[in-house]
């Protein structure tokens, strides 16, 4: 019967071949081995052959030392063949020790390779051999080789195929040249060929019907009709020779189209058949019923139908469960995804690690931690965690900002002997970068090392982000240039982490000089986490014109602003102080996000408090009250107006500045910058400082306060404006108990208001944090604090001023003041107000240099330390 033309454009990664079964493959591997091997056995292949074929096609990749002496050498000669080259003088010197087996090693290697050229040269020098003529096995493999170069070759294959008498054609010859139609998706032609080795009176094999079942069951243009399936399927039952009797395969085969086709009705029909043929289901088998019932939106069916299975002796296996909890996990079914966990334990299947894995993943993307908690301690009682379960575990809690209790389940992992894994050790150095536990990520690098792990760039970003947090810059390079050292290359998340720890601080020049490098040395180019991160550093260094540039080359590079963008474009305008442009960011802010983020609020709070535009203050904070989409919004609006002072509402507040807290360092810090930032503003200065009080519970701006016996320092260079104030102020009072309880004093008290290279920098008094702070100290220690000459980003008060306050102290006699700054809260100003705007600019943070001989009393003494 001829067939139609070999020509026909079709899909060449569909296959179903007996002899090299490819990698990608719709039916499990282990099935099509053991189909594969009974007609191996037939075919009289021994068990030797069987194991140098392989059950795949990486099988048939030669191990070291798995061929023979003389097969290697053949295999040499003849890949170093010219194109002409005589594959007689290849074998003249082995003619005499080489089988039909080794042949077929040699076929095997070339088919590994791709190589159907030599493998059709080989098989035509044999043809003409008396010594080692083809027989059908080696026709079989010839025909497999070919058949996996694309439909071209078919008609090859069918040369192939006729070469061989058809007194010597099986079921061997037939099945692998309808597997050759079969991978290339031409399953009618596989069909016919299946009916022409009916009528030559040749027995199909169980394996031959699978392989055309596979090929119609894969077919999409247009589908085969199921019924057509369950046609050759009935065929397989009815043939009273046990060769063909479906096998796992064939049920997996009609299981999978069924679910490709949503027929759970025809799934669960097989799925009986199956069980009353003595067939059991495999992991494949559940997976394809339990797709099959959810594409019909039926899954508590499956539930019932493994019941019954349970009850009639035919328990699923802990993978049937998994397969049904993993199809609730992906509708967010969590009350059903437990209810199968509780299943199966009713129904005597023993749950694995695997199974509560998967509810530890659902329940930490839900963000019910609580939940997570509770079942790895149940979890503990029965089955032990793997690392897999440990590696959940972490990301979960990672992911929601419990990064304390990663390093604990890390440690905890190692107290139980359970050995982390790189995936491991990535996930807490991620969480110890995210919540800026420099020393706990030390830590863990130090572990890779010890355990004889490289490190890789997420490991060292980890490490960078932490330190970065902490504003050890030093520290944060160093760990950067040590992975380049090492081998570990950065990644573009890596000079982001670097460049994000210089962007926090204003050091907006060392900043820009880690993107030159990225992109003149490691070529490659800013994303938009690049951007955002420069418009933060100009922002922080009050560099507002080139923030907006920055914005503006972000838009030009096509990267489209999210919400942090923009924030970070507002930010610049409401440092700029200019309130119309502010508002058309915060217009162009809603139109993206809808509810701006209570940061974006604080900054608009704040230019309105700075510009004395009270009323529409207080708009924005009624609109803030009234938001019921967001709690946050509300609970911060009633703090700034002083309704949740007392301690059980202030709880609230902790609640939401615990939220806050979660989103990582990156966040909290924006967030507590901008909250203090509208509470000075607002003359809430006690709230303010119970505020900050929370931040350094938290971790945030560890370099914040430092005592030594040389220097007490306050170090506000990653602070907003109104944070420094506050932070500067509650130092202040703090500088006030100590000089009262009369303790040694240092040798100058130091606010730190910019690090990096701005420090060399003389035009850095006029930045906006310098400025201010330098206004405030002297405003309220009359002229104690001065700039010194070895540094323009510290405002010093030197010893000799310190014991002058100190005897002020002293001869107060004992006045009831609580320090140097009152840390009280103000009525907030009514509309029309002016407290602001109504003085000058001189006396609004202009700069006032000290007398210079003051600056000079003690600066050779100071140039030692």
């Amino acid at each position: 019967m001829a067939l139609v033309s070999t020509t026909t454009v079709a899909s060449p990664s569909y296959h179903y071949d007996l002899l090299f079964p490819a990698a990608r493959s719709w039916c499990r591997q282990r099935s099509r081995g053991s189909a594969r091997l009974a007609v191996l056995a037939r075919a009289g292949i021994t068990g030797v052959a069987r194991a140098r074929m392989g059950s795949s096609r990486e099988d048939a990749v030669a191990e070291p030392g798995g061929l023979s002496y003389e097969v290697e050498s053949l295999i040499d000669r003849l890949s170093n063949l010219p194109p002409r080259g005589s594959i007689a003088r290849c074998l003249d010197t082995a003619r005499h020790r080489l089988t039909l087996l080794d042949f077929a090693a040699v076929y095997r290697e070339f088919s590994r390779r791709g190589d159907w050229q030599r493998s059709l040269r080989l098989f035509k020098y044999m043809q003409r051999q008396s010594w080692c003529r083809p027989d059908e096995h080696i026709h079989a493999i010839v025909i497999g080789v070919l058949g996996r170069q694309g439909p071209a070759l078919l008609d090859k294959c069918l040369e192939v195929f006729h070469d061989l008498p058809s007194e010597s054609r099986t079921a061997l010859s037939y099945t692998s040249l309808i597997a050759a139609y079969a991978r290339n998706a031409l399953h009618e032609e596989a069909r016919e060929l299946l009916d022409q080795m009916k009528a030559a009176g040749v027995a199909p094999t169980a394996a031959t019907y699978n392989t055309v079942l596979a090929a119609c069951a894969r077919a999409t243009d247009p589908p085969v009709p199921f019924d057509i399936l369950l046609g050759l399927f009935a065929e397989m039952r009815h043939d009273p020779s046990p060769s063909v009797r479906p096998d796992l395969t064939t049920y997996n085969t009609l299981l999978a189209a069924a679910a490709v086709r949503s027929l759970s009705d025809q799934s669960e029909m097989l799925l009986r058949t199956m069980l009353e043929a003595g067939v059991l289901p495999d992991t494949a088998s559940y997976r394809h019923i339990v797709d099959a019932f959810a594409s019909a939106g039926n899954l508590s069916r499956v539930a019932e139908l493994f019941a019954e299975m349970a009850a009639t002796g035919h328990t699923p296996d802990p993978y049937a469960y998994l397969g049904l909890m993993e199809a609730h996990t992906r509708v967010g079914a969590t009350a059903e995804a437990v209810a199968v966990l509780r299943q199966m334990q009713a129904d005597g299947c023993a749950p694995t690690a695997a199974t509560y894995r998967v509810l530890l993943d659902l329940y930490g993307r839900q963000g019910r931690f609580d939940g997570v908690r509770e079942l790895f301690r149940e979890m503990r009682t029965s089955v032990p965690p793997d690392t897999a379960t440990y590696n959940v575990l972490l990301r979960v809690f990672g992911d929601g900002g419990f990064f304390k209790e990663v390093v604990e389940l890390f440690h905890d992992m190692l107290h139980t002997g359970v050995e982390p894994d790189i995936d491991t050790c990535e996930n807490v150095m991620v969480a110890c970068g995210r919540g800026g536990l420099h020393e706990d990520a030390r830590e863990v690098l130090d572990y890779i090392t010890r355990e004889g792990m490289v490190p890789t760039a997420k490991a060292y970003t980890g490490l960078v982000e932490a330190l970065g947090h902490a504003a050890m810059y030093e520290d944060a390079y160093v760990a950067f240039n040590m992975m380049t050292e090492i081998g570990s290359l950065p990644t573009i998340e890596t000079y982001n982490s670097l460049a994000n720890a210089f962007a926090k601080g204003g050091l907006f020049q060392e900043a820009e000089a880690i993107f030159s490098r990225m992109i003149n040395n490691a070529a490659i180019q800013k994303d938009k986490n690049s951007f955002d991160v420069l418009i933060e550093a100009y922002c922080q260094g009050a560099q507002l014109d080139d923030a907006v540039k920055a914005y503006m080359e972000m838009r030009k590079s096509r990267f489209n602003p999210d919400e942090r963008s923009l924030e970070g474009v507002l930010n610049a305008y409401c440092i700029a102080g200019v309130i119309d442009e502010s508002k058309e960011q915060f217009e162009e802010l809603q139109s993206v996000v809808t509810i701006p983020s209570i940061i974006a609020h604080c900054m608009m709070l704040s230019l309105y408090a700075r510009n004395d535009r009270w009323t529409d203050a207080y708009d924005l904070l009624e609109e803030m009250k009234t938001n019921r989409a967001s709690n946050t919004h509300q609970v911060v609006a009633s703090m700034i107006k002083g309704e949740y002072d007392d301690g059980s509402n202030w709880q609230m507040v902790e609640y939401v500045l615990d939220n806050s807290n979660l989103e990582g360092c990156d966040y909290s810090l924006r967030f507590f910058n901008a909250l203090l930032d509208v509470l000075w503003w607002f003359g809430q200065k006690g709230r303010a400082a119970r505020v900050l009080d929370q931040a350094l519970k938290y971790g945030l701006f560890p370099e914040l306060f430092r005592d030594t016996k040389l220097v007490w320092s306050a170090d506000v260079h990653r602070m907003s404006v109104g944070g420094a104030l506050v932070a500067v102020s509650v130092w202040l009072n703090k500088l006030y108990d100590r000089l009262k309880g009369n303790e040694d004093l240092p040798q100058l008290a130091s606010v730190v208001v910019l690090r990096g290279q701005m420090e060399k920098s003389t035009i850095t008094r006029g930045l906006p944090i310098a400025k201010v702070v330098y206004s405030f100290l002297n405003d309220t220690l009359s002229s104690s604090f001065h700039y010194p000459k070895w540094n323009k980003g510290r405002i010093i008060c030197l010893k000799s001023q310190l014991k002058k306050l100190q005897s002020a102290i002293d001869s107060s006699n004992g006045a009831a003041i609580s320090g140097f700054v009152p840390m009280t809260d103000s009525h907030l100003p009514s509309p029309g107000s002016k407290i602001y705007t109504g003085e000058s600019q001189a006396d609004n943070g202009a700069v006032r240099l000290t007398d210079e001989t003051l600056a000079e009393e003690k600066e050779s003494e100071l140039l030692a330390l």
